[in-house]
């Protein structure tokens, strides 16, 4: 029996052109949050230059999954050359994760749409040597995402400043 690496189950992908639509489903948590950035980075060495998160049906996110988005959106907002920058964009977020954004300070990095009646059946799992992460990639993806929300917002310090100096010392011991 062959076994195959997938991406974490809530993630499902439509790609055409230069654009890709990313559906999350259930919760964005830091668990598909390595997939979610691999699969976003896959596609940007691809072309693919327009990238719309799914959030219909997603129920919350967590701040591992927050810094990483967030670390995308600073991403895409740096000027490279005057290339045409890729963009990122979040289609039907809930109340609660557009608060939990503004709370953070990272809302301004996304243009956020609304469209009710989407079709979203042209979308499939996506089969891909995943990150399948260990504890050490999560542990550092952690990381990475909380230091990415403290950088942006000061006010982050207070909230992420014990989270990160654990995930910091949980790596050395895991080196």
């Amino acid at each position: 029996m062959m076994s195959m690496k997938t991406l974490a189950s809530n993630l499902l992908v439509w790609v055409e052109d230069k654009n890709a639509c990313i559906k999350i489903t259930g919760r964005a948590s830091f668990s598909s949050s390595v997939d979610f950035k691999t699969l976003v980075n896959s596609l940007l060495q691809k072309g693919v230059a327009r990238f719309v998160l799914d959030l219909t049906d997603c129920l919350l996110m967590d701040s591992t999954f927050s810094g990483v988005l967030a670390g995308l959106g600073l991403k895409f907002g740096a000027a490279r050359n005057g290339d045409a920058r890729p963009s990122l964009e979040l289609l039907n977020p809930n109340a609660r994760i557009l608060d939990l954004l503004e709370n953070l300070g990272v809302a301004h990095l996304f243009k956020v749409l609304s469209c009710p009646d989407l079709d979203t059946g042209k979308m499939s799992s996506l089969e891909a040597t995943s990150a399948n992460a260990d504890r050490k990639e999560l542990s550092r993806a952690c990381l990475e995402a909380h230091q990415v929300l403290m950088d942006i917002n000061p006010a982050n310090l207070s909230k992420f400043k014990d989270v990160a100096q654990f995930l910091a010392e949980d790596l050395k011991k895991m080196s």
